[in-house]
């Protein structure tokens, strides 16, 4: 799928052959077998991944992803994904990914914690971690608490000597180096690129769109980290969240659902069924149906290829934002857009993980929290500021205090993931103009360009 949609944006670049099929091959692969001793005694075979597609920036960012269906061939084209997304959103990182073949719910936390530790160990012995090399980040099935142990292993066995080692993963909780906003990061910036892109009144005309997101009905699919605070974001800000999907269940209601009361049912049981402010929901067998309902936007925010040609001729959405990785296949996305539903494409749409993970990275080496040396300095400067303006008419409290506080951590983080995805989807609708072509190839063409740009500027090593 990468690959099909890379060879259709190149024609439009004017690039090199021969230096488009450097850009496109995967320069490091790694497979390894490890042993684990279960909790009942049982020994089995463990596999994992990795893949570092692109070394002209280092170090190599992607995430970590624990599922029955990584293997080899996706972890390749993930970690070419992620030097294209990285590239749409200058953030300056060759692209990598890596997994283990497991299904999470099947192990226990010690077992997990287990074979999270011995995958590092792994990785670092073949060179595929390290803060200055390749620095993994949360994916499917893992989270803070495993980005925690790899830092802790590499850390203990490897970073004795090495200052920045804590840096050599992000997605980590705030106790262990991580960063405010990270958890929300993704979710959020595909809430930021998708209101941007309905602020546009160009682009909102080519699709027969009316501006804006309050009003908008939203279906999820996927309730994960992405779904959920994509679902949140958007209900936040006036539109209407009418339907969430996941693997085993979905609800419904056309008058919007309680996103954060969905969420506390979920973890809870452990489904979406029984959720009192639903009016009406699916089991597993018909969950999918739900995204085939009418509506405003259809965030897929789950695995790969979930819209595909067999659902894709009855989706009703008039904007699809991909939250997930390869959500929509490219004979369903030619469906689609023949329809007139636009797709919003996954590299530019999920960048913000990326990009908050590049701020968290700089955290880890500076060692200081963004903010901490200036928010005092700048409350000080305001507060004067505000006192000559209350001379003339006084603030009531509220209005006095939000003037004058510096910025937190989370408040920087915000504007920078912002102002980055608002750059890169300014530049995406340039491009679309500029060729006449769809989201996807526009944000691709711009990667490639800037890739282009960073091997002609350094030369080729050796060659």
């Amino acid at each position: 799928m990468v690959k099909m949609n890379f060879d259709k944006a190149s024609k439009y670049t004017g690039i090199d052959p021969g230096l488009l099929e450097v850009i496109k091959a995967c320069n490091s692969l790694l497979r390894v077998n490890f042993p684990l001793h279960r909790d009942d005694g049982t020994t089995e075979v463990i596999r994992g991944y990795r893949a570092q597609h692109k070394h002209h920036r280092l170090p190599c960012k992607g995430g970590i992803r624990y599922a029955d269906e990584v293997d080899l061939q996706e972890v390749e084209a993930l970690a070419s994904l992620m030097t294209y997304k990285c590239s749409v959103v200058d953030v300056p990182f060759g692209g990598a990914k890596g997994g283990v073949s497991i299904n999470p719910r099947k192990y226990s936390r010690h077992e997990l914690e287990l074979i999270t530790r011995r995958y590092t160990m792994e990785l670092h012995k073949y060179g595929f971690i390290g803060p200055g090399v390749d620095v993994p980040a949360p994916d499917v099935g893992t989270g803070p608490r495993e980005m925690s142990w790899i830092k802790d292993t590499y850390t203990m066995l490897y970073g004795m000597t090495d200052i920045a080692a804590p840096a050599c993963v992000t997605g980590k909780p705030l106790s262990q180096g991580g960063i405010a906003g990270r958890t929300e990061a993704t979710g959020l910036g595909l809430y930021y690129a998708t209101r941007d892109f309905l602020s546009n009144v160009e682009f909102c005309k080519q699709f027969n769109l009316t501006p804006g997101i309050k009003g908008k009905t939203v279906i999820v699919l996927g309730f994960g980290n992405v779904g959920f605070y994509s679902a949140k974001y958007f209900a936040e800000h006036g539109a209407k969240v009418i339907g969430i999907v996941e693997y085993n269940s979905a609800v419904y209601n056309p008058n919007g659902l309680d996103i954060e009361a969905l969420k506390a049912h979920q973890n809870a049981k452990g489904t979406l069924l029984g959720f009192s402010g639903a009016t009406r929901e699916l089991g597993a067998d018909k969950a999918m149906s739900m995204i085939e309902e009418q509506v405003d936007i259809l965030v897929p925010a789950a695995l790969e290829k979930q819209i595909n040609k067999d659902n894709a001729p009855r989706i009703k959405a008039k904007v699809v934002s991909e939250g997930a990785n390869g959500p929509t296949t490219p004979y369903a996305e030619e469906i689609l857009n023949s329809k007139g539903i636009v797709v919003l494409p996954d590299m530019l749409m999920n960048a913000g993980g990326v990009t908050v993970s590049y701020f968290e990275w700089i955290k880890g080496l500076q060692k200081i929290r963004f903010g901490r040396m200036s928010r005092k300095w700048e409350e000080r400067s305001k507060t004067i500021m505000v006192e000559q303006l209350e001379r003339s008419s006084p603030l009531d409290p509220a209005s006095r205090k939000a003037l004058v506080q510096g910025p937190t951590e989370r408040d920087i983080v915000y504007s920078g993931l912002e102002d980055t995805m608002g750059t890169a989807v300014a530049e995406t609708l340039a491009t679309m103009k500029k060729h006449n072509v769809q989201p996807r190839i526009a944000a691709f063409i711009n990667a490639l360009g800037k890739i282009e740009t960073c091997y002609k500027d350094a030369g080729f090593t050796l060659g």
